[in-house]
This record gives structure tokens, C-alpha cells and sequence, in this order.
């Protein structure tokens, strides 16, 4: 049986020539001196696409495992800590913040826009007392995108220290981690890079690894320890054995995107393509504004279940995404990102799409492929 075309908002497509890098054949990543150098210079190449001097970090385990780690590192029982929420994983953000003892404060903002930055600023200048806070760039089960070149200098004028949700922006959007003030950004894998799931990765600024080596207690577990990575390189020593196949995939994966220079403008092309398709077709976007270019948020026609829309897609040969929480069964998601986001993927999603709604019994406005095109 052939496989479907995955559209969706990650894991993605993953190119043959990535495919190819995680079949190289392994060494030993433990004693092998010249790994220490290859994941140094991957670390570097992150560093170019963040925009950053910050210390890179690449860390087994899926892009959770970033979010987790900078909230074990950084909190110690009765920190302050600001979660600032209008979407789902920018809400979940404090459930990690909790575990670790943390006080959590949240500001919440209307979850179908970006975040109203100046309401933000006032309530920074009643409340600022934080260590630091969480926040998220791209909410995936929304589409919709925070701005952070906005929030992030907000909170360094403030001493709050920034952590920000950055895995499913990397690559599709623009990031420029030291001028937007941005002390850990947090990256996976498996979205706009398109390598497979496995990894996290994040650029920690000096600020926040003094915060780090400045604990009075220590980190509560190894694992999500960002600690145990102070001078890796020089020491030729890693914390743990690293998934050497997997960072082969990765490091290729940044390679392209950075051999492409225009990875972030075609992002932002196709997406505004497909939304005004969507739209010129009947359809309702969930994001109000501040819209993703990485993926979309389509509103679930009145009468229909997510289930026979994707049932209806699968057996067009192409997989899209529903949601969770409270948009399970509200919204489905198509994923352009990364090797995803090309105009012939686009195309046959989007006619599958209009072939599927209307057997449904959906009224289309023209068809929703020919809007892409045209």
C-alpha cells in the first residue's frame, strides 16, 4: 500500500538526502575525538539559523524534553514564575513550571490572536517579580504566532529572564534570537527542519546559565539537567551517549535550510497562499491574526467530525492533523513546513481537501485548489 502524503504540522517529510545522513555509518560517539568536533559544528549551524553567539545544545529526546529541561534547570521551589498563556502548549508551559516547585503566575490573552503585547506591558509594570517566563512562538494546535521580537525585549527590560517555545518556528519563520533578547529558545527536530522526531535543541544565553550555575539547590534529576553541559567540549566528555545517527539526519537538515537562504520567505509564501484559498473558499481559519506560515488551523464545517474528514483525506492518499484539548473535534490542521511546503504538496492537499468537503455535503466557493493556483 502506497503511503500517504503527510501534511502534517510535524513530524513532516523527511527529504532522501536526510535519509541518507542517518545511514551513515556510526563510530563510536563516547571516545571518537572527531564526533566531539561534528556536534560542535552542528551546534554552530543551529546557532546560524537562530540568529545567535548563544551556547548551543542538541539533547536526545523529543522537542517536550527541551520545555522540561529548561524548566528543571532554571526553577527552584518557590520561583516566581510567569506563564504567559493563549494557547495550549503556552498554558501546558506552567504544568512543567509547577512540577519543579515553581509559584506560576499566569497572563492570559485571547487564544484566536497573537498576544496583545501592550496589555502585556501593563501588567508588568503592577506585577514584574518573576525569575522568568515562559512563553510560546508558534502554537501549533492554533496557527497562530506570538511576537516575540515584541514580548521578549519586554521582558529583558523588566530582568525576566526569557524562555520561549520555539519548535515548530524554527526554520519556517524569522528568528533572531540575540536581538530580539531571547535567553532559551527551544527547537525540535521534526517541524520546519524536517529530520526525523528524536531531538531537542536550544540556544542558552549567559544570563540564563549564570541562573543555572547560581542554584542554591541542586536539579531535581540528571536527564533534564542543562548543567551536567558545562565544558563538554572542553573535557571531550558527554553527558550521556548521543544518538549519533539521529544528529547525522539533523545536521543535514540545517545544512539544507541554510544552503537555501530563502526558506523563511518561501514559508511565508505558500502559507499566505493557502490561507487565502481557504478562505476565498468558504472555509473559517481559527487564528484571527498573527497567523502561522508553518501551519494552518482550518474550522471543522457545522455537522461534520474530524474523523470522517480525515478519513475521507487518508483514502485520497494525503494525512492531515485534527487537534486537542479544547480544539479536538473544532479544528484540523495542515502542516506547510518544512518539506511540506512546497506548492505541489500544497496543491494536491487542497484539492483532496475540496473532493473530500464536498462529498461531505460542504458548499465550496469555486474550488479550493484553483484558489491556491490562482
Amino acid at each position: 500500500m502506497k503511503k500517504p502524503l503527510i501534511m502534517t504540522p510535524g513530524p513532516t517529510y523527511v527529504s532522501e538526502d536526510v535519509r541518507d545522513a542517518m545511514s551513515k555509518e556510526i563510530t563510536n560517539p563516547d571516545i571518537d575525538l572527531s564526533f566531539y568536533e561534528f556536534y560542535r559544528e552542528t551546534c554552530e549551524k543551529i546557532g546560524q539559523l537562530l540568529n545567535t553567539e548563544n551556547k548551543v545544545l542538541i539533547l536526545d529526546g523529543e522537542g517536550i524534553l527541551g520545555l522540561e529541561a529548561a524548566c528543571a534547570s532554571l526553577i527552584e521551589v518557590g520561583d516566581r514564575v510567569l506563564c504567559i498563556d493563549n494557547g495550549i502548549f503556552g498554558r501546558g508551559f506552567g504544568d512543567f513550571a509547577k512540577m519543579y516547585g515553581a509559584e506560576v503566575v499566569y497572563f492570559e490573552s485571547d487564544y484566536r490572536r497573537g498576544l496583545d503585547v501592550a496589555a502585556l506591558e501593563e501588567f508588568l509594570k503592577q506585577d514584574s517579580d518573576f525569575k522568568l517566563a515562559t512563553l510560546v512562538h508558534c502554537e501549533t494546535p492554533s496557527g497562530i504566532l506570538n511576537p516575540v521580537d515584541r514580548i521578549c525585549p519586554l521582558l529583558d527590560e523588566h530582568g525576566i529572564i526569557s524562555v520561549v517555545d520555539s519548535v515548530s518556528s524554527i526554520g519556517g519563520e524569522e528568528l533572531l534570537v540575540d536581538k530580539w533578547k531571547i535567553d532559551i529558545a527551544l527547537g525540535g527536530s521534526q517541524k520546519c527542519l524536517s529530520a526525523p522526531p528524536g531531538l531537542t535543541f536550544l540556544s542558552v544565553s549567559d544570563r540564563a546559565w549564570n541562573a543555572v550555575k547560581g542554584r542554591k539547590t541542586p536539579v531535581a534529576g540528571f536527564y533534564c539537567n542543562l548543567g551536567i553541559w558545562e565544558n563538554w567540549y572542553e573535557n571531550k566528555w558527554f553527558p550521556y551517549t548521543q544518538p549519533i545517527s539521529d544528529i547525522y539526519a539533523l545536521s543535514k537538515a540545517v545544512q539544507n535550510i541554510i544552503e537555501e537562504q530563502t526558506t523563511v520567505e518561501r514559508h511565508a509564501e505558500i502559507a499566505e497562499r493557502v490561507r487565502t484559498a481557504l478562505e476565498s473558499s468558504g472555509l473559517e481559519i481559527y487564528a484571527k491574526d498573527s497567523r502561522s506560515n508553518a501551519v494552518t488551523s482550518v474550522v471543522i464545517p457545522e455537522g461534520l467530525s474530524y474523523s470522517e474528514i480525515y478519513d475521507g483525506m487518508l483514502s485520497e492518499g494525503v494525512m492531515i492533523a485534527g487537534a486537542f484539548d479544547y480544539l479536538a473535534g473544532v479544528v484540523l490542521r495542515i502542516g506547510h513546513m518544512g518539506e511540506n511546503c512546497y506548492e505541489e504538496k500544497l496543491y494536491i492537499t487542497l484539492k483532496a481537501l475540496d473532493k473530500v468537503l464536498r462529498a461531505l455535503g460542504v458548499k465550496i466557493k469555486g474550488k479550493i485548489h484553483s484558489n491556491f493556483i490562482d
